[in-house]
């Protein structure tokens, strides 16, 4: 897959405290993964090879609302996220205690996503892009190949792998731009999402693949 200005972009799924951060509803099950791969590290050098090599950046952050409270069928990971208060804001247009909460983007990331050139598409709901204008977003500029990360690995980053697949896009997982969360029973996401990137992607890229094709 080539990596090139001109039709690739790259997307970061739930660049978001909750799932980043040690202070994070989720660092106790994503913590280890996300330290063994240096996942916020990756990230911020895929950010900054963007910005400096002109890609476009894409986010689909993830948002839950006191409304979403009144779902009456939930999977075991939406169950837990709508218990825990993962994501959390206080309404869709209201940013009461949005900043530095669990849904805020992580700080480090900041300078990237709020420069006024980052597109935020409107949240997904579950896993997938389905649900958000992350596909209208990419088509209307031109976008052909896609540089995916974030979080989580075998979750949202794979929803989000098989549905743009399915939209004709081609995709490039970054390996150490992601994690996933460890379960005693459940077993390793991380592990589960990278064999399904193999079998479904276009490329599996490092990111220090990624940047040394960002600066080619």
């Amino acid at each position: 897959m080539e990596i090139r200005n001109t039709d690739t972009a790259v997307v970061f799924i739930d660049p978001q405290n909750d799932v980043l951060s040690e202070d994070g509803a989720a660092w106790e099950v994503v913590g280890a993964s996300v330290t063994e791969n240096r996942t916020v590290e990756n990230m911020e050098r895929i950010f900054e090879a963007a910005k400096n090599g002109g890609y476009e950046v894409f986010i689909s952050p993830h948002y839950f609302y006191p409304t979403d409270n009144g779902w009456r069928m939930n999977g075991p990971l939406e169950s837990s996220e709508l218990k825990t208060h993962t994501f959390a804001r206080a309404g869709q247009l209201d940013l009461t205690g949005f900043v530095n909460s669990g849904a805020d983007w992580l700080d480090r990331f900041k300078p990237y996503i709020e420069d006024g050139r980052t597109v935020v598409a409107s949240p997904h709901k579950v896993f997938g892009p389905e649900t958000n204008d992350l596909a209208l977003q990419l088509r209307k500029r031109g976008i052909q190949r896609i540089v995916l990360g974030g979080m989580l690995a075998n979750m949202c980053v794979e929803s989000h792998m098989r549905h743009l697949i399915e939209e004709g896009f081609e995709v490039a997982l970054v390996s150490d731009a992601t994690a996933g969360p460890r379960h005693p029973e459940w077993g390793d996401g991380y592990q589960a999402a990278i064999v399904n990137y193999r079998f479904f992607a276009h490329a599996l890229l490092t990111t220090d693949e990624v940047v040394k094709a960002m600066q080619a």
